[in-house]
């Protein structure tokens, strides 16, 4: 699975984190959560704890399951 790219994170003054994914806002963070989000960049790889906290990264397992046979009826929508 390849490494998430594009992230970006600005700091404003008044403590609130704004992450975008190439050039758009993808989170907007503020308080505790702002700070434990800082803290995780500093420990970790922030590519990966910034798709991990903007939810925008992959399992992998997404080709398999358009490969279901429950998935392929052509069928859009719920069940």
């Amino acid at each position: 699975m390849p490494q998430p790219r594009g992230f970006l994170y600005t700091r404003r003054t008044d403590g609130t984190v704004v992450v975008t994914h190439h050039g758009r806002a993808a989170a907007t963070l503020r308080g505790g959560r702002a700070e434990k989000f800082l803290a995780e960049v500093a420990a970790g790889d922030p590519q990966l704890v910034m798709a991990r906290w903007t939810g925008a990264y992959r399992f992998g397992n997404e080709r398999t399951a358009r490969d279901h046979p429950r998935n392929r009826s052509g069928r859009t929508g719920g069940r």
